[in-house]
């Protein structure tokens, strides 16, 4: 059974993939926020912009030797935020917002992230972060999200078969049921957890 929250994208692998992953990492983060930025920005009759963004990126992932479908898979599992988006943007009272530009844009910032996300470790992104005096402990927030993540999506597959070895009753309502209890469940020992591992982190000194 398919754990309630999926696992995290897994680091690239350069002997897995294509020269893109063996790029440095500060070059693909600062081009990954280049197209970010200017995607969000640059004004919504730019249509050449956004053609040239989407070419890059098909052009990167084939450079990568990345397999589409597990690239629109994640995309798809973000469309929510791409719905909401567009959402905001068609209820927005002054008309300013066309909610297929924002669509659009939100789209194409994501398909970067998650192409970065697939062609470079998330280690060496935290390293680009530090030499860039990001502050120390946004750095290592982000290095414990990313490792309990892990955790987390493991604790939930545990809890997701547990509970089906315990159910013979196949139904829709009791499956709605049955995934809000485990998220109220996992939220209680994510808690418990976290408190736990700071408690061992002070213990051994850190500051």
């Amino acid at each position: 059974m398919m754990a309630l929250f999926p696992q995290p994208f897994a680091s690239a692998d350069p002997r897995r993939f294509g020269p893109v992953s063996r790029w440095p990492a500060a070059v693909k983060l600062a081009a990954a926020l280049v197209l970010v930025g200017g995607t969000a920005l640059v004004p919504a009759g730019w249509s050449a912009w956004f053609v040239g963004v989407g070419v890059v990126l098909v052009a990167v992932m084939l450079a990568g030797r990345i397999a589409p479908g597990p690239l629109l898979l994640r995309l798809l599992a973000l469309s929510p935020f791409i719905a909401g988006v567009a959402l905001a943007a068609a209820w927005h009272r002054s008309g300013a917002l066309d909610w297929r530009i924002m669509a659009l844009r939100s789209g194409l910032c994501l398909a970067t992230v998650i192409l970065l996300a697939s062609t470079t470790p998330f280690g060496e992104l935290l390293a680009v972060l530090r030499r860039a005096h990001v502050p120390a402990l946004l750095v290592t927030t982000l290095a414990l999200m990313q490792r309990y993540l892990f955790v987390l999506g493991d604790e939930s597959e545990r809890m997701n078969r547990a509970r089906a070895s315990r159910t013979f009753n196949r139904s829709r309502w009791l499956a709605w049921r049955t995934a809000a209890t485990v998220v109220g469940q996992l939220f209680v020992r994510a808690s418990e957890r976290a408190e736990h591992v700071y408690d061992a982190m002070c213990a051994r000194g850190w500051r």
